[in-house]
């Protein structure tokens, strides 16, 4: 069995898919496994991936599900995968062509089951490195601690261990909605630290149809979705400032899906009280920026 699998969900990516591939294909080491979730593409993803399977250069497992958004692909990828780790590269990043062999040899090296897996950084394709990358000092952490203890920024690339990925629950799907942050890497953190490496593990390229560059009209289409992951990090978090401004988008989320249950079913009932009028004027701001 391969040591690493690299997991992709993806929709009608088609036309950007293919970069992620060649990455791949160019590995200094294969000793991994691609496997391709994809949620209900109705472009020629199917076919585009079949001719690389026909083509054997890496090992390729394909499953299509119904669309129910980049979360719910996650919860099949945690289902479907079975080597020792994994990592997310979405459809339109792409990783350097010894992304897999330094994670491999940085694992063997210094890994553990102390560790839930180990944390590199992103990069943009002209090079340079999304936020701020890891201190000298840093040789371990939790994903929470980063910005508010380490003031490291950005985007960070994450290798799980898939034993404990299995561990936890899956994301919930909210009907009429069809996405819900990425929280579990905080629900981790109580459990288990990360490795840390300023090693280039992914290549971004932001698309103009991701969620990153659309996140005020998600966070009106998917309120649930994202209430949830704020509980998540009120509960989670240790730091008093960032359980405030969670409680804040906890407050502004609940109100777009007209929850009136929500300081009830808020982790943090003191927190979410002050933070109702802050929540309010966040509410209408977003509302203002998608109008």
């Amino acid at each position: 069995m391969k040591t690493l699998t690299v997991f992709t969900p993806t929709f009608n990516r088609a036309y950007c898919l293919g970069i992620c591939y060649e990455s791949l294909v160019n590995q200094t080491s294969q000793d991994f496994e691609w496997l391709i979730i994809d949620d209900g593409s109705t472009d020629n993803t199917k076919t585009l991936v079949q001719s690389w399977i026909d083509q054997n250069k890496i090992k390729i497992r394909y499953h299509f599900k119904q669309n129910g958004g980049m979360h719910t692909g996650h919860n099949e990828a945690h289902k479907l995968i079975e080597t020792e780790l994994n990592v997310c590269i979405d459809s339109d990043d792409f990783m350097p062509n010894d992304a897999i062999e330094k994670i491999i040899l940085l694992w063997r090296k210094f890994g553990s089951e102390k560790y839930a897996g180990l944390v590199g950084l992103d990069a943009t394709i002209e090079g340079k490195i999304i936020g701020v990358p890891f201190h000298e000092y840093l040789k371990e952490c939790t994903y929470t601690e980063l910005q508010p203890k380490y003031k490291i920024t950005g985007d960070k690339k994450s290798v799980y261990r898939t034993d404990v990925i299995k561990k936890y629950k899956e994301y919930p799907v909210f009907e009429g909605e069809k996405f819900v942050p990425l929280y579990l890497p905080i629900v981790i953190d109580r459990d288990y630290k990360v490795l840390c490496f300023n090693e280039v593990f992914c290549i971004v390229d932001y698309q103009n149809d991701g969620s990153t560059l659309n996140i005020f009209k998600q966070y009106i289409k998917n309120p649930k979705g994202f209430a949830q992951q704020r509980k998540i990090l009120m509960e989670y978090v240790p730091y008093l400032s960032v359980k405030f401004r969670n409680a804040i988008h906890y407050v502004s989320s609940s109100l777009f899906s007209s929850n009136l249950n929500f300081i009830n079913e808020s982790p943090e009932k003191f927190l979410t009280l002050l933070a109702i009028f802050p929540g309010i004027i966040l509410y209408g701001y977003i509302k203002y920026r998608n109008r």
